[in-house]
């Protein structure tokens, strides 16, 4: 026997007892080897958004009374319903009254129901008998959902009297109502932080058995995966695992002519990154002996037939639902020609076969689709066994029903095509297979077009297929994502089948909690306009001491900070400071600014500083908290890079030119100095240059500059596109030209007695904040060969 318990909230109220109840029997019931799986909801839909629902096998049990009494029932062992008919009577009484005078929000009857209770507990420890009891449990729970009564007990006041007080505390302090109560604190502050974005996994997977579900992931090796797949194979994954089931990975291989094992090798890196590791790996070209006996039933029964019309007349009849000429061939015929088809002869290659469904049906993808084409291209498993080939849509279904598939969870771009699955499952005799369709994965600023996303890796605009500017799951990980907010974030989505397009800030910020608790602290000072300081009092000779790493977790370790006489500030702190300022030196203490240097061609840049020591000075004093680098040999040479998005609009239509929207430039590099510790790095570590941000270390240490990659942390600052930022900057340029020229005009020369205006030759010129030449040189067009990759990852699936 299974049983699960799902719960919800119901307005503003929370289960709590029959969290605590559950917590109670997980912890002590011997009666049921299988613990109680409890889930929480926002809603549980089909039921009326009941408050509990306990699941018995495949039977419903709802309602909070009917549920604790069934549960109390069951694990006997336990003597929470009494050991005679007098005492469950009285749990009975103290069940029906917690829900009749407890669950109110009329303060008279809550009066009266608390004078009851501290009555009644008047030389009671517990509400019936001499032990814990199913009436302790559900009474607790009515009064903590009890808005009345804890705003009692938050402003001091009795609450009904002191042995109700008595009484609620020493329950509120057992073990398992604590449990149970960080458990709904767990689950409510997850799905009250996400708001609208509540996750709806509760989607009523239709004949779902635990142990019997079985999802897929059937990525074609045509490319690399992208954020969009990411959620389509997390999603199948945790299914697969809520019920206890198998996720299986195929390799969607039908069509030669795309295909690559380079591709599929990649899809299986990525998988790894991702953590996802499948109960089984299985590819379509497994099965093409099977599918052309399909192809061949299919024909047979009259609902296939092969059509030599060509591409374009095809396209055109689909879509004003013509029929074609070859619709109504024979059998005989449609086997005849699909022979030619198998045989790659000239005739052959001129045909496909389509499955005879309904040309005037509304769904276009009923139109009689193209199910087998050939192709002489060489396959990069089968070789030149076939020359012709299944389409997904047809071969999808089969193997779906033949591998046991039970629940095919796809995009919602699928969804007219829904009835066309069901159609071959039907039409060839097989198992039906349930499909649920959810929705893409749309971010602003971002392409996921395999096709768009060549065109970028073939112009030599992006370093390649894991560039940080692509969605690719290499991309985003080389950029900082980590693994577990991934998941998170794909998850807070759910399975939803709304179509929105998406902000990344809340997949950043969600990164951000996941990496700051462990990223160690490092110091980094831009090179450009660098203030060489003297420390007045600072050290004869230069040393160094162990710090922590990150000063909230020192599991994180330590690390050396080196102090010296003479240190490097960064030019747009020291412009920042007055003589006899005081400001405080991150990890050393304060100091006061004594001489400000300028420099004698630009007031604006100071060149060097001297700062007298004040450690005895107050740090909670000083408005200005500094970082700083002491001047030795002891600093390493890296390369800061942010990123822009490389498109300028936010949403791309389907027959928008992606080359009229490509961002001028978006790769900013900055030199500059850190601490040496930074050379212990390896790549790929996450860490945080103070007062900067969050960086992933793009290459080895023993390269002779490290390059640090921006991590965004959620912040609308460091998610903007730079693009509309020139945009705007020209645009309050031009602003500020016509104001000026608006001026001039009233300040005029008289030639003549006639009046001009005095205008800047420089008024009319086009002000753009990005000149510069292309970041990338002369380079040569890469090759798909040429794929850069970042992480080494284990081959699991040899």
């Amino acid at each position: 026997m299974t049983i699960a318990i799902n719960v919800c909230k119901q307005g503003t109220n929370v289960p709590y007892g029959i969290i605590a109840l559950a917590q109670y029997i997980n912890g002590l019931s011997k009666a049921s080897e299988q613990k109680l799986d409890i889930h929480w909801y926002e809603t549980i839909e089909g039921i009326n958004n009941t408050f509990v629902v306990l699941k018995v096998d495949n039977n419903d049990i709802t309602g909070s009374n009917n549920v604790s009494r069934y549960l109390a029932n069951n694990y006997k062992d336990l003597d929470l319903y009494g050991n005679n008919s007098a005492s469950k009577t009285m749990i009975d009484h103290w069940i029906d009254f917690a829900t009749d005078k407890l669950e109110t929000s009329d303060f008279k009857i809550l009066e009266a129901a608390f004078d009851e209770i501290n009555h009644h507990l008047t030389l009671r420890t517990f509400l019936v008998g001499y032990k814990l009891s199913l009436a302790d449990i559900i009474v607790w729970g009515a009064l903590k959902n009890s808005a009345a009564f804890n705003r009692q007990i938050k402003t001091g006041k009795e609450a009904g009297g002191p042995h109700l007080i008595r009484w609620f505390n020493y329950i509120n302090s057992l073990d398992f109502i604590q449990q149970g109560t960080n458990w709904i604190a767990q689950n409510a502050k997850s799905s009250s932080k996400v708001g609208k974005d509540q996750p709806n996994m509760n989607i009523g997977l239709v004949d779902a058995e635990v142990g019997k579900v079985v999802t897929r992931f059937p990525p074609e090796p045509s490319g690399y995966l992208h954020i969009g797949h990411a959620k389509a194979v997390m999603l199948n994954q945790y299914f697969a695992q809520k019920y206890k089931g198998k996720l299986i990975v195929r390799f969607d291989d039908t069509n030669p002519t795309k295909e690559k094992e380079e591709f599929e090798e990649s899809i299986k890196e990525d998988l790894t990154l991702l953590e996802i590791i499948p109960d089984k790996i299985t590819y379509t070209s497994d099965y093409f002996d099977q599918l052309y006996q399909y192809a061949i039933k299919i024909i047979e029964k009259g609902l296939a037939y092969v059509d030599d019309t060509d591409v374009s007349t095809m396209r055109e009849q689909r879509m004003d639902g013509i029929p074609s000429k070859s619709r109504d061939l024979s059998v005989e015929k449609n086997l005849e020609r699909f022979k030619e088809m198998t045989e790659g002869t000239v005739f052959g290659l001129s045909c496909c076969l389509r499955a005879k469904i309904d040309m005037s049906n509304p769904n276009k993808a009923l139109r009689d689709p193209v199910i087998y084409r050939c192709d002489l291209n060489p396959h990069h498993h089968t070789g030149n066994k076939w020359k012709l080939y299944p389409t997904y849509d047809f071969a999808c279904p089969i193997v779906d029903s033949i591998e046991g598939v039970t629940h095919a969870l796809r995009t919602n771009e699928y969804r007219d095509r829904n009835a066309q699955y069901d159609w071959f499952l039907q039409s060839l005799d097989l198992r039906k297979v349930h499909v649920w369709d959810f929705s893409r994965l749309n971010f602003v600023y971002t392409l996921l077009s395999k096709r768009k996303l060549q065109w970028f890796v073939n112009q030599g605009l992006v370093s390649g297929w894991d560039d940080p500017r692509f969605p690719t799951i290499r991309g985003i990980r080389r950029r900082g994502m980590t693994v577990e907010a991934l998941k998170q974030y794909i998850y807070t989505q759910g399975a939803s089948q709304n179509d929105v397009t998406l902000e990344w800030d809340k997949l950043w910020a969600l990164n951000k909690k996941v990496i700051d608790p462990v990223a160690p602290r490092h110091i980094s000072i831009t090179k450009q306009n660098i203030v060489k300081t003297s420390i007045l009092g600072g050290p004869e000779i230069p040393y160094s001491k162990e710090i922590a790493k990150h000063k909230k977790n020192p599991n994180v370790g330590k690390k050396q900070t080196w102090f010296a006489s003479s240190i490097w500030i960064e030019q747009e702190d020291a412009k920042t400071f007055e003589n006899e300022e005081e400001i405080t030196l991150m990890d050393w203490g304060n100091a006061i600014v004594k001489t400000i240097h300028k420099s004698e061609t630009n007031s604006d840049i100071v060149t060097e500083l001297e700062l007298q020591l004040h450690l005895e000075g107050d740090f909670k004093k000083t408005k200005k908290k500094i970082s700083w680098l002491a001047n030795t040999a002891n600093v390493s040479e890296v390369v800061l890079i942010d990123y822009d998005y490389l498109i300028t609009k936010k949403e791309l239509e389907e027959d928008d030119n992606v080359e009229e929207f490509v961002t001028k430039k978006s790769e900013f590099l900055t030199n500059a100095l850190a601490d040496s510790n930074v050379k212990e790095l390896k790549k790929g570590d996450i860490i945080q240059f103070e007062r900067r941000g969050y960086y992933i270390l793009d290459n080895d240490a023993f390269e002779s500059a490290l390059r640090f990659i921006y991590i965004p942390d959620g912040k609308a600052s460091s998610l903007a596109s730079k693009a509309d930022e020139a945009e705007n900057a020209g645009k309050q340029g031009k602003k500020k030209e016509k104001n000026k020229e608006i001026k001039e005009m009233i300040t005029t020369n008289t030639v003549s007695g006639t009046a001009f205006p005095v205008i800047d030759k420089d008024v009319t010129k086009n002000i753009k904040m990005y000149e510069v030449p292309d970041i990338y040189g002369e380079v040569p067009m890469p090759t798909p060969e040429q794929i850069s990759k970042m992480y080494k990852v284990p081959n699991i699936y040899s």
